[in-house]
C-alpha cells in the first residue's frame, strides 16, 4: 500500500479545446420560467471533473437544471471563458490557484463551493521510495508556481527539505529551501501536461505529477506513486463563478448535487481514493 504524505494543484498545459456556446455575460446565469429547466454551462478538465459533472447531468435535470459541459485540456482558457462569459462557471481548479490568477489578471470572481481534492503524487522509475532518492536526484516539477509550495510541502514532511520558517508554505517556491540535505536538484520549468511523458520516459529521478493527469494517463496514483499527498489536502477543487453569481440558484443546485452522497459514493467508486471528496468522513 502506498505512503501518504502530508501536503499541500493547479497548473498551466499546452493543448486547449475552446469552449463554445452564446456569450450572456451582460445577462448573467438566467434563471427558470414557466418551468423550462436553466442551461448552464460549465468548463472542466476531463479527468475528473467532466467525468464527475457527467454523474451529477440527470440529477441537475431533475432540478431544472440543464447541465452543458465545456471540456478543456488547459488551465488558462477556462478562467479567460468565464470571465467573458463564455460558460458560466469553471470546475478545475483548486482554491491557491484561483487566487493567484485572481492576483495576476484582476479576475472578479467567486468560489461558489469546494468539491474534490487530487492528491498529489511522486512517480518514479528507479527509486521505490522518497527515501532512495540519491544524492543530486533530479526533481521535476511543473512550472505552476501555485503548486511549488504544494510540493516542497510534502518533501519536507518526508525530512527531505527544510523550507524557510518565515515563509507561508502555500506559497513557498524553491528559492526558500534552507536546508537540504542530499542537494537534491529541483527542475521547475514543465508544462504540467508533459510531466506524464517524463515520467513514463524515465527522466529524472523522480516526476510529481497532478492526479488528474496522472489519472487520465492510466496511472494509477495509489499504486504507482511513491508518495501520495495526504487527503486532508487543502487543495480543494472548487466551482469558481464571476462574483455575485455563487447565490445563483441553479450554480448553488450544482454544488448541493456535486457534494450529494450519490456523487461523493460515484467519485470512491470510480477512483477508489486517488480523488476524495471534500464532505466525505
Amino acid at each position: 500500500m502506498k505512503k501518504f504524505v502530508a501536503g499541500t494543484f493547479a497548473v498551466t498545459s499546452i493543448f486547449a479545446l475552446a469552449a463554445c456556446g452564446s456569450d450572456n455575460s451582460e445577462e448573467g446565469i438566467g434563471t427558470s420560467e414557466d418551468g423550462e429547466p436553466v442551461e448552464l454551462r460549465v468548463g472542466a478538465s476531463n479527468v475528473p471533473h467532466a467525468e464527475i459533472l457527467e454523474q451529477a447531468q440527470p440529477l441537475l435535470e431533475e432540478e431544472g437544471v440543464d447541465l452543458q459541459i465545456e471540456p478543456y485540456q488547459d488551465y488558462i482558457l477556462p478562467n479567460q471563458d468565464l470571465e467573458s462569459g463564455e460558460i458560466d462557471a469553471n470546475y478545475f481548479q483548486h482554491v491557491p490557484y484561483l487566487e493567484s490568477q485572481i492576483a495576476e489578471h484582476g479576475y472578479d470572481f467567486a468560489n461558489a463551493g469546494g468539491i474534490h481534492i487530487e492528491p498529489i503524487g511522486v512517480y518514479s522509475q528507479e527509486h521505490e521510495s522518497l527515501e532512495d532518492l540519491p544524492e543530486g536526484a533530479e526533481i521535476l516539477m511543473s512550472n505552476s508556481v501555485a503548486d511549488h509550495g504544494r510540493i516542497l510541502t510534502m518533501l519536507e514532511a518526508q525530512g527531505l527539505i527544510t523550507l524557510d520558517p518565515e515563509v507561508e508554505k502555500t506559497a513557498a517556491e524553491v528559492s526558500d529551501i534552507v536546508e537540504n540535505p542530499k542537494n537534491l536538484q529541483f527542475e521547475a520549468d514543465y508544462e504540467a501536461a508533459l510531466l506524464v511523458q517524463l515520467y513514463e520516459n524515465g527522466e529524472g529521478d523522480a516526476v510529481l505529477i497532478n492526479s488528474n493527469y496522472a489519472i487520465d494517463a492510466g496511472i494509477n496514483p495509489l499504486e504507482d506513486s511513491i508518495a501520495l499527498e495526504d487527503s486532508d489536502s487543502p487543495y480543494v477543487n472548487i466551482i469558481a463563478v464571476n462574483s455575485g453569481e455563487e447565490d445563483n440558484e441553479a450554480v448553488q443546485k450544482l454544488v448541493e448535487v456535486l457534494t450529494s452522497e450519490e456523487i461523493q459514493d460515484f467519485i470512491y467508486e470510480e477512483w477508489g481514493g486517488a480523488v476524495v471528496p471534500v464532505d466525505a468522513e
